[in-house]
């Protein structure tokens, strides 16, 4: 009787193979994939930190002076110590900074630096300790709700600022500034830095869509056309009752004394 031999047929692969052949691919994939994160996240890392020394040599030429080499701030300045990109930004970006002469406040002036010096000079200072950032693009679209934005304005800004942003006087020679052609970003980060007598408004106060929409009434309001005529650079009933007395009352004695001519 024939012994029956049983063959593995030929060109078929062994189970143990497969796995094999599978775990191969998987750690080679993962391979590839962390060595690629790795150099990128190394090359993000090195371009910061050159940013960041970029900064700190911009900062040492133009700031140190008052601020401190360490921005540690001194009797002439105060600490920037956990102030904050968007501080830095805010100062710099609208000219108020550097000084240009000791007084109340910092003016609004040309700007001296660039841009991108500025976000140099911003990172160094984010780098020395946590503060608001310079924010996100969606919350400088006008694109909110300029409803709730006028309310929230009305309570929150329209007393120094005035209800149409055109600003107003405040004490000891201080003053809150027009924020009628103030860029997005300055009006929010002036929000989360509060400079000068300017309270902070961060996200436990009003919500970065509460800040959005705050933008989007002013904005608004920038492009409306004055329904009761001219608007005497929106500065409210004072403006109006002085322009009524200089005029209205000025016309009322100049018609009384040319009657009073004309009897004589």
């Amino acid at each position: 009787m024939a012994k029956n031999t049983r063959t593995r047929p030929t060109g078929r692969r062994s189970p143990l193979a497969s796995i094999a052949l599978l775990v191969l691919g998987l750690l080679t994939t993962g391979g590839t994939y962390a060595l690629f994160t790795t150099t990128a996240a190394a090359e993000t890392t090195e371009a910061s930190q050159e940013m960041v020394d970029e900064g700190q040599k911009l900062f040492a030429a133009n700031c140190a002076s008052c601020h401190g080499l360490n921005a540690e701030g001194s009797d002439v300045a105060p600490s920037l110590i956990g102030v904050g990109a968007a501080s830095v930004d805010f100062q710099v970006g609208t000219g108020r900074m550097p000084l240009a002469a000791q007084g109340p406040q910092g003016e609004e002036k040309p700007i001296q630096f660039n841009q991108e010096q500025i976000d140099q000079m911003a990172a160094w200072v984010a780098s020395l300790a946590p503060g608001p950032a310079v924010p996100e693009e969606q919350y400088l679209e006008p694109n909110g709700d300029a409803t709730n934005g006028a309310e929230l304005f009305r309570i929150n800004c329209a007393m120094c600022h005035n209800v149409a942003g055109a600003g107003g006087a405040l004490t000891e020679g201080k003053w809150a500034p027009s924020v009628q052609d103030v860029s997005a970003k300055h009006i929010y980060e002036a929000m989360v830095t509060g400079p000068s007598n300017m309270p902070v408004f961060n996200d436990l106060n009003l919500t970065p869509e509460d800040k959005r929409d705050i933008i989007t009434y002013l904005v608004n309001y920038a492009s409306a056309t004055s329904p009761g005529g001219i608007d005497l650079g929106d500065l409210g009933p004072v403006a109006e009752g002085l322009f009524i007395w200089i005029f209205g009352l000025g016309a009322l004695v100049g018609i009384t004394v040319w009657l009073t001519a004309k009897s004589n």
